[in-house]
C-alpha cells in the first residue's frame, strides 16, 4: 500500500521520525540529568549544612526522603524514567518545581513562556522582514557600492554575539544616555494587565534586548537572502521577463522575490520554533523575565524537573516547525512532489 501512495509513505516516515526523534532527545536529556553527582535535595541539604550548620539527624533524612519522592528521585534510574515518562506524556504534568516549590512546573513555565515569546518572536519576524528587504536589494544590484557595505557590515556583526551587542546597548544608551530602562520587563510601579500605562512600559524595556537579537539576526537573513538572489540571477525565465519589457521592479518583486521566499520561510519557521530555547545570555543580562532566565535558575539549584520541561518545549517546538514544514512542502511545491512520487 505505502509503494501505491508514496504522499502517504512520505508523511506516515515523517511522523514516525517526529515522534522518535523527540522521544529520543528528551531520553538523552532525561539521562543526562540524572547521572549528575548531585540532585535538588541533596544540594537543598548540603546548603542547610553549610549556611545554617545544619547537622544530619533523622527528621533531615526523612524531610530528605519525602522531597526526594515528591520529585520522583526515589528508586533505581530505570524506575525513574519509567514513572516520569508515564507522568509527563500521559498524565500531562511535569512534576513540581524546585525553583517555585509546590508550584507545578507547566504553571511556572506559562508564566516565563509570554515574555519570551513576546521578545524573540518579534525581534526574529522584524529581522526576517528586514533581512529579506534589505538582502533583496542587496543582491539585486550586486555591483553597486550599497552592496559592497552592506555586505561587509553584514559578514561583521554575523560573527559579533548577541550578547556583546546588548552589552554595548546598555553601557551607551542605558547608563551612559539614560534613554531607556536596562532591567526587568516592565517597571514595578504598574500591575500586570492590559492597561496603556503597563504596555507602554513593556515596550519600552523591550527595545535595548530586542535590539540586540535584531541587529545580529538581521545580518544572517541579508546574507542568505543576498546569496539566493544571487544565484537566479541569469535565470531564463528573468531573462524572458526582461525581453517581454517588464521593469526591474517588477522582475524583482514577482519573480525573483517569489523563488527565494520558500528557503527563507523555512529558515523562519525553524527559527520561530527555536524561540521556545530563549536567550539566556540576553535574558540574564537585562533580567528579563524568559524561559531562559527561568532554566539558569534551574540549573543553578539542579531543579530536574524545570530544566526538562524547558527542554521538552524547546524540543517540541523546534520538531513541530519541522514537521510542518516536511508535511508542507510536497502542497506547496510541486518538484517535491514529483520526486516523491517518482522514488
Amino acid at each position: 500500500m505505502l509503494k501505491r501512495h508514496p504522499i502517504f509513505a512520505y508523511y506516515l516516515r515523517k511522523l514516525i521520525t517526529y515522534v522518535f526523534t523527540i522521544w529520543g532527545a528528551f531520553t538523552i536529556t532525561f539521562f543526562l540529568f540524572r547521572l549528575l553527582p548531585s540532585n535538588p535535595v541533596d544540594a537543598w541539604v548540603k546548603t542547610l549544612e553549610r549556611q545554617y550548620a545544619v547537622q544530619q539527624s533523622s527528621s533531615v533524612a526523612n524531610t530528605a526522603a519525602y522531597y526526594k519522592e515528591q520529585f520522583g528521585l526515589n528508586g533505581t534510574l530505570g524506575e525513574q524514567y519509567v514513572r516520569y515518562m508515564y507522568q509527563v506524556f500521559v498524565k500531562g504534568n511535569l512534576g513540581p518545581s524546585f525553583v517555585n516549590y509546590p508550584d507545578p512546573v507547566q504553571t511556572l513555565i506559562m508564566k516565563r513562556l509570554p515574555w519570551t515569546i513576546g521578545l524573540l518572536g518579534t525581534s526574529v519576524i522584524l529581522s526576517w522582514v528586514a533581512g529579506i528587504v534589505i538582502g533583496l536589494l542587496a543582491g539585486w544590484f550586486r555591483e553597486t557600492r550599497f552592496s559592497g557595505a552592506i555586505t561587509n557590515i553584514a559578514i561583521s556583526l554575523s560573527q559579533i554575539p548577541a550578547y556583546l551587542i546588548a552589552l554595548l546597548l546598555v553601557l551607551v544608551v542605558g547608563y551612559g544616555l539614560k534613554w531607556l530602562p536596562t532591567r526587568g520587563a516592565w517597571d514595578a510601579q504598574y500591575s500586570i494587565g492590559f492597561t496603556l500605562p503597563f504596555i507602554l512600559s513593556v515596550l519600552q524595556h523591550a527595545i535595548l534586548p530586542a535590539t540586540a537579537i535584531v541587529i545580529v539576526s538581521v545580518a544572517g537573513w541579508i546574507l542568505t537572502t543576498r546569496s539566493l538572489i544571487i544565484t537566479l540571477l541569469g535565470e531564463d525565465y528573468l531573462l524572458y521577463a526582461e525581453a517581454k519589457g517588464l521593469k526591474p521592479w517588477n522582475i524583482m518583486r514577482r519573480y525573483a522575490l517569489r523563488n527565494i521566499m520558500l528557503p527563507q520561510a523555512t529558515g523562519l519557521a525553524l527559527t520561530l520554533g527555536a524561540v521556545m530555547n530563549g536567550q539566556l545570555l540576553i535574558e540574564l543580562l537585562f533580567v528579563y523575565p524568559g524561559l531562559g532566565d527561568l532554566l539558569n535558575l534551574a540549573i543553578n539549584v539542579y531543579d530536574f524537573n524545570t530544566v526538562l520541561g524547558v527542554i521538552l518545549i524547546s524540543i517540541v517546538s523546534v520538531m513541530t516547525a519541522s514537521l510542518l514544514i516536511d508535511l508542507a512542502l510536497p502542497l506547496i511545491d510541486p518538484r517535491i512532489r514529483t520526486q516523491i512520487q517518482s522514488t
